[in-house]
């Protein structure tokens, strides 16, 4: 019975784990954002710091890493000692994959299939592409590591539609004007306000693109719990590399064992720890199930010399060197892009965004850039950046602009893709220039005064200037005032674009030349 307990007991202890850094998770996701100062207090990109594959591919493909991606090597260390016990105690994408598989029919032991067998192996495929497309400077694994993914699923599409949902219900609650029920919902309106939502509705682009895929990866755990981790994650698999010479080793003691094959249908990792010689310990998440379930308690871990067979996952070598042709393939593919040569107007980075190459190099395509930014202003690129670039945060002025005295966006970067600045220089960076249409301007086309962009524009000296003109209209003399810009005060944030009172499309619109990291992209070549 004390055995029973002690087993028990391990597993409690894995749900305990996941639940606390779940919580946590949530909890520095809901920090990342702005509470009335332009400072982010929480460390609310540790879980990525801690991700040893963003430290990896960002140093392969940038040849640097940021100083907290250094975390990355407690993992490692960890796995080393205990096996991926990152997978499945610490990952919140792992957890929610545990709490989604956990609401499907309960299946018995089955024989292994071709998806089991064959299937577990594509993650390491998928993993050796990611890293030599890093080695020829294409970083694209923050699209499948499994802390990118879930902490974009969550900024550009969870958030923003529990946030849609909670600001309508009580939105409804208050146009109800019950007395006493609309005071109550206001007050804890304002608590929610204070710790759980945010102040208006963002909405990103795409949001639903990426939420659909979100959900999606979670509905695969009704085809099999934890399909992601299974067959497709690659941090996963990495540490599953590692794992092989992990210290802390499953046992089997045959002779208690009566093969009634429990362990198979509850193991969540596909590890088979039945039979001896079928464990695949790469592939053990150290879930604990196995031990739960087992009431002859012939499972075991033990501390010592792992044997190579038993955490070796068996790849086939021209599969390994197929996937890093590919990876390497790739480097054509997403390099035939003339935006890399002539630039893209759109493409409007944020301040603190090293030049583009590099900014490619580095950015994860986390999407913490993009919940941090105060106006909504930044939003995933699909392709104005090229296949290289996708997901990766660009400046939209019609939805937003970059507040002036903002700089949370470089605060929230893990990679230093975007280098965090002072608000003194951050508030004279160049990311690109206003142009007036004057076909469209009010004051120019229609002989109508209006003073909306220079009244917002936020640079001293102001960065819109007028130039009177004397104009007849219906006979009456009126004296117009034309905006012009001045190209060396202007910095880009978009302001005098987003107030522009000129429906569909403004009058004065903002492109990327003329920004600073660039110096090819000026406006006279």
């Amino acid at each position: 019975m004390a055995a029973t307990k002690r087993i028990s007991g391990l597993k409690r202890a894995r749900i305990t784990s996941q639940t606390v850094f779940l919580i946590l998770f949530l909890f520095l996701l809901s920090q990342t954002e702005y509470h009335d100062r332009d400072v982010i207090a929480w460390p609310v990109r540790v879980f990525l710091e801690l991700d040893p594959l963003i430290l990896l591919t960002t140093f392969l493909s940038s040849h640097k890493a940021a100083p907290g991606l250094l975390l990355g090597v407690i993992a490692i260390v960890v796995t080393f000692l205990f096996g991926r016990v990152f997978c499945g105690w610490f990952c919140p994408l792992g957890t929610l994959n545990d709490l989604i598989g956990s609401l499907g029919k309960r299946r018995k032991a089955r024989k292994e299939t071709a998806l089991d067998k064959n299937g577990v192996k594509v993650k390491y495929y998928l993993l050796a592409a990611i890293l030599v497309a890093a080695v020829f400077q294409i970083h694209f694994a923050g699209i499948f590591d499994p802390i990118a993914l879930t902490i974009r699923s969550f900024s550009l599409a969870v958030s923003p539609a529990f946030n849609y949902i909670v600001h309508g219900a009580f939105d409804l609650v208050y146009k109800t004007g019950i007395p006493g029920v609309s005071t109550a919902s206001e007050r804890v309106y304002e608590f929610l306000r204070s710790h759980a939502i945010s102040f208006g509705r963002p909405m990103f682009v795409q949001g639903s693109l990426i939420g659909l895929i979100f959900l999606g990866i979670l509905g695969l755990n009704f085809v099999r719990k934890r399909f992601w981790c299974r067959y497709v994650c690659p941090l996963g698999a990495l540490l599953g590399l590692l794992s092989r010479f992990s210290l802390l080793n499953h046992k089997l003691k045959n002779e208690a064992c009566n093969d009634c094959t429990l362990c198979l249908a509850t193991c969540s990792g596909g590890a088979r720890p039945y039979p001896e010689n079928e464990w695949r310990g790469s592939e053990c998440v150290l879930c604990m199930n196995c031990h739960s379930t087992c009431a002859q308690q012939a499972m075991s871990f033990e501390f010592g010399r792992p044997a190579p067979a038993a955490r070796r996952t068996d790849l086939k070598r021209r599969y390994v060197i197929m996937a890093g042709a590919a990876g390497l393939g790739s480097l054509a593919l997403v390099r035939l892009n003339p935006v890399r040569e002539t630039g893209s107007a759109e493409l409007i980075r944020p301040p603190g965004s090293v030049e583009e190459s590099e900014f490619l190099r580095r950015c994860v395509k986390c999407g913490e850039c993009m919940k941090v930014c105060i106006t909504n202003a930044l939003h995933p690129t699909f392709l104005q950046a090229g296949f290289e670039g996708v997901w990766s945060p660009l400046l939209v002025p019609r939805i937003g602009y970059c507040e002036f005295n903002c700089t949370l966006c470089g605060q929230v970067c893990p990679t230093d893709a975007i280098e965090e600045l002072g608000l003194e220089v951050k508030q004279k960076r160049k990311i690109g220039l206003a142009f007036v249409d004057q076909n469209r301007c009010l004051p120019y086309a229609f002989g109508i005064n209006c003073i909306v962009c220079e009244e917002h524009c936020p640079t001293s000296p102001k960065a819109i200037q007028f130039e009177s003109r004397v104009a007849v209209k219906d006979g009456v003399e009126t004296e117009l005032k034309l905006p012009v810009i001045v190209p060396n005060d202007c910095i880009g944030c978009a302001i005098c674009e987003y107030y522009c009172p000129v429906g569909e499309e403004a009058a004065i619109r903002v492109t990327s030349v003329g920004e600073d990291r660039s110096e090819k992209n000026r406006i006279i070549l």
